[in-house]
Order: C-alpha cells, then sequence, then structure tokens
C-alpha cells in the first residue's frame, strides 16, 4: 500500500513540478493544446505512461483542453510518490 505524502513532502514536492496544484486531496493541471487532435495525442501518451507505473490519473477533456487529476486508490485517494512520478512523466511529455 502506497503512504501518503505529508504537508511538507508534498509541499516540497511541489516546488518541482511546474503549473500542479493540489484541488480536493488531488494533484491537479490544467494543459491547452492548438487543436482536438493534439490534445487526443497528449492523452494518449499519458496512458503509455499511466499503465507503465500501473498508476491511472483521471482524465477530463473539452475540445483542446486536458484537465489532469492524480491520486492514490489504495491510499484512500491520498497523493502518493505514484502520483509525483506520473506528474514528472507527464510534464516531460
Amino acid at each position: 500500500m502506497s503512504k501518503e505524502l505529508d504537508k511538507a513532502q508534498l509541499e516540497q514536492e511541489l516546488k518541482n513540478l511546474d503549473g500542479w496544484s493540489v484541488e480536493d486531496d488531488k494533484l491537479t493541471k490544467q494543459f491547452s493544446f492548438s487543436d482536438f487532435r493534439e490534445a487526443m495525442s497528449f492523452m494518449v501518451r499519458v496512458a503509455f505512461e499511466a499503465e507503465e507505473l500501473g498508476h491511472h490519473p483521471e482524465l477530463f477533456n473539452v475540445y483542446k483542453d486536458v484537465r489532469i487529476q492524480l491520486a492514490t486508490h489504495d491510499a484512500g485517494g491520498k497523493i502518493t510518490n505514484k502520483d509525483t512520478e506520473l506528474a514528472k512523466r507527464i510534464d516531460a511529455i
């Protein structure tokens, strides 16, 4: 079972995550693209990274905008190292 990051750990991790914030106990970020195709391509690439880690995000899409929320189910829906690792991989895309 994954362990929830404490407040100090989470604040430290957020310093290394560009544009990510915490909303409703989830690591959250909004992405905007030039069009729907680019947004969908990004979501597919995120899906491959998530599958590799065995950790799956909540993905929301409206036209060219993608919102991602990360929390770890086996930690009671709290933010863990799994979430920060996936966020870093998403940013690398």
